[in-house]
């Protein structure tokens, strides 16, 4: 399975190598040469795809210097084709002798695969483009297809022609006919009624962390105080230097609120910022170890954050910098988790501050809907059901 992103684009396919590895399964995971290191301490044969770029800041400079979520969007995927386009014939020598591709959110090994006539499978993160076939399109839905889908459609026509593939009109026709995992809990996402049958929501994928060993000064900070306040914004931490006063915003509305915190990300920025003692700045630290250590996350609703939020039950205030994450900050809201969402430009000392002093008023509401959530979101058994999706698949 090939993967293109950041660490939260890279995790979820990671803990589904790790599964499918206990069934005895031989399992390739192709990504950023940068995150070799992460894969191969897991114990998954990493492949190196594309460039040898530092991901996480190359996506905070396309992310984190847009104000407007579209543009933000349109950009981040433009540079993702670009590095699928540049990466083509290292997917394709990686998917030779392979019995199934599982090509992922990107669409990375699709065509690759069909040249080789290598069956495949899906996984969607992000349900907002699935097809409803089984509806009937209004006049301006269809509209909207003709301007979007030869859009989308055209830098991947430019790998199928490297491989004398039919050119497609839209991404539905490289999508698997016999399998979709969406990842997701069914209380983030149902099934939707229009969409294909092979679409299956199984519920996420995650698994502790039980290896992780905090640093000294990460244990002691935790051991000597009050439960912090999480900031892990990831790609979306602010680099450039007109940014560093939207940090600053953050670390003023603790000060002011009393509340001791933990900064992930935001490396640069920090260098020319003395925090207090009640803040520590931290680097990577697995998710599923360090969101049980907070009082609440401030996160961008990300796929990662916004699962890993309820899979280990923490409250949220959710900072949203692009359309998908607005869409996952209001399911956080429709499931009581949160205050109100603050949209990246209306990002402010005061407003952080009014949310911080939601959540400590309805502090009590949030955990207890937190805790309910985990609960069902375990018993979905998502990684489980993933597996034995896959596994029909292999045995016809």
């Amino acid at each position: 399975m090939f993967t293109m992103g950041t660490r939260g684009d890279v995790q979820p396919y990671l803990i589904l190598s790790k599964a499918l590895m206990k069934q005895g399964m031989s399992v390739t995971l192709g990504t950023h040469p940068c995150w070799k290191e992460l894969v191969e301490k897991q114990g998954v044969t990493f492949v190196s795809i594309g460039l040898d770029v530092d991901i996480e800041i190359e996506a905070s400079k396309i992310r984190g210097n847009s104000k407007n979520p579209m543009m933000s969007m349109l950009k981040t995927m433009n540079f993702v084709f670009k590095l699928i386009e540049q990466s083509s014939n290292e997917i394709y020598e990686c998917c030779k002798e392979k019995d199934l591709i599982v090509v992922t959110h990107s669409q990375m090994g699709a065509a690759e695969a069909e040249a080789l006539g290598i069956n495949t499978i899906n996984v969607t993160l992000q349900t907002e483009m699935l097809p409803e076939v089984k509806k009937e399109k209004t006049m301006k839905e269809k509209l909207i297809a003709l301007i979007i889908n030869p859009v989308m459609a055209k830098p991947y026509n430019k790998i199928r022609k490297k491989y004398n593939l039919k050119k497609v009109k839209s991404m539905d026709q490289v999508m698997s006919k016999e399998l979709n995992l969406i990842p997701i809990s069914h209380l983030m996402q149902e099934t939707n009624p229009y969409w294909a049958s092979s679409n299956k929501v199984v519920g996420y994928w995650f698994l502790d962390d039980e290896l992780f060993t905090p640093s000294k000064d990460l244990e002691h900070f935790l051991n000597n105080g009050d439960k912090p306040i999480i900031l892990a914004l990831g790609a979306m931490s602010f680099e450039s230097k007109e940014e560093v006063d939207k940090l600053n915003c953050f670390i003023e509305a603790f000060t002011t609120t009393n509340k001791r915190a933990i900064i992930q990300g935001f490396k640069k920025s920090l260098q020319h910022i003395s925090l207090p003692e009640t803040m520590l700045a931290i680097e990577s630290v697995p998710h599923s170890w360090l969101f049980k250590q907070g009082y609440a996350v401030i996160h961008h609703c990300g796929f990662g954050t916004s699962a890993s939020s309820l899979i280990y039950g923490i409250p949220s205030i959710c900072i949203p910098h692009v359309l998908d994450q607005v869409g996952f900050a209001q399911k956080l809201v429709k499931l009581n988790v949160t205050p109100k969402p603050i949209l990246i430009g209306d990002l402010t000392k005061e407003n952080l501050v009014q949310r911080i002093n939601d959540l400590d008023e309805n502090y009590g509401k949030y955990v207890e809907n937190c805790i309910r959530i985990s609960k069902e979101i375990k018993e979905e058994d998502g990684l489980n059901k993933t597996i034995e999706l896959i596994e029909q698949i292999i045995e016809k």
